[in-house]
C-alpha cells in the first residue's frame, strides 16, 4: 500500500504560480510511476502529468504544457506540480496518483493504470 498526501493548492490570481506537493509513504516510492491528475466541477477526470520512476520520462496535458512543471524527489519520497501562468480554467481538485513499476506495460495517461491516489487539493483561478 501506498498513502499519498497532497498540499499547496490555494485561491490564486490568473497568471500566479503555484506549487504543489505529494507526500507518499508506506512503500519505495522510487519503485512507482506518479501522475497529476485534476477535475473541474462537471467534467470527468483527466491527466496533467506524469513522471517516471526516475524522473527523466516526463508527460504533460497539451493544455498545460509550458507552464506546468512535473518533478519528484525520491530522497524525499514527493512527488511535485509546479503551476506558472495559472489560468480560470485550471481551476480543479488536484490529485496525485501512483502505480508500480512492476507494470511498466501500463499507460501512464490513463487514469485507471493508476492504483493508488491521494485525497486531492483544491486549485482556484480567479480572473
Amino acid at each position: 500500500q501506498v498513502q499519498l498526501v497532497e498540499s499547496g493548492g490555494g485561491l490564486v490570481q490568473a497568471g500566479d504560480s503555484l506549487r504543489l506537493s505529494c507526500a507518499a509513504s508506506g512503500r519505495t516510492f522510487s519503485n512507482y510511476r506518479m501522475g497529476w491528475f485534476r477535475q473541474a466541477p462537471g467534467k470527468e477526470r483527466e491527466v496533467v502529468a506524469s513522471i517516471s520512476w526516475s524522473g527523466r520520462s516526463t508527460y504533460y496535458a497539451d493544455s498545460v504544457k509550458g507552464r506546468f512543471t512535473i518533478s519528484r524527489d525520491n530522497a524525499k519520497n514527493t512527488v511535485y506540480l509546479q503551476m506558472n501562468s495559472l489560468k480560470p480554467e485550471d481551476t480543479a481538485v488536484y490529485y496525485c496518483a501512483a502505480y508500480s513499476t512492476d507494470y511498466r506495460a501500463r499507460d501512464p495517461l490513463r487514469e485507471d493504470s493508476y492504483d493508488y491516489w491521494g485525497q486531492g487539493t483544491q486549485v482556484t483561478v480567479s480572473s
